[in-house]
């Protein structure tokens, strides 16, 4: 007769309880900005007394914490699963249209992976860790597709956060410089030596 190893219950409702605060700081913050993350508002919006909070999340840095590993575990993740056109400048456009629809997905998700929008806020090792992930990922994928240098893999995050940001200042429900990626990274491609045919003749 098999037996079934003991499950940790509490440990389960503990985490269950840490995913339930996480997910409510995430509705406080697309609603109303980052900024507006307290420790009373999370706890009001899932019926929680604010001291049982703190047994939780001892801060509400430690809430953002969690938020931006659990964000950037996702992307990982993403990444991990999406197939790549074997044509290299259709896979770097294809790298950055997924980097473009993440971010414009989730205003304020971008703003804490991407921006230093939490006055003294830094994230921890751990989660900070899927994110340093993300860009040895970003820089094994390049590479596999003619892009060594590291100079130029920074040139390329620098053209899309760029675009990214005047996307989200300026038109955040539009596509005025999503339209723009396959001309920029056609500019990429042609400066670090990307054979193939123009993106922007084939679109």
């Amino acid at each position: 007769m098999s037996v079934l190893p003991n499950r940790d219950r509490q440990a389960e409702r503990r985490e269950a309880t840490r995913r339930e605060i996480v997910d409510a700081a995430w509705e406080i913050a697309r609603r109303d900005g980052l900024a507006a993350v307290t420790l009373r508002e999370v706890a009001a919006m899932i019926g929680m007394r604010s001291p049982s909070l703190y047994s939780h999340f001892d801060s509400k840095n430690a809430i953002y914490d969690a938020m931006f590993g659990q964000a950037w575990t996702l992307y990982l993740a993403e990444m991990r699963e999406r197939p790549l056109p074997a044509e290299p400048r259709e896979a770097v456009l294809a790298i950055a249209e997924h980097f473009f629809a993440f971010s414009l997905a989730d205003a304020a998700r971008y703003q804490l992976l991407n921006q230093h929008a939490i006055p003294g806020f830094t994230p921890s090792e751990a989660a900070y860790a899927p994110s340093v992930e993300v860009i040895g990922l970003l820089q094994d994928t390049l590479r596999g597709l003619g892009v060594p240098a590291g100079a130029d893999v920074d040139l390329f995050l620098a053209l899309c956060g760029g675009l990214l940001d005047r996307q989200l200042a300026n038109e955040p429900g539009g596509d005025r410089w999503l339209r723009q990626l396959p001309r920029v990274i056609d500019m990429f491609a042609d400066e670090v030596g990307l054979p193939g045919p123009s993106l922007r003749s084939s679109r």
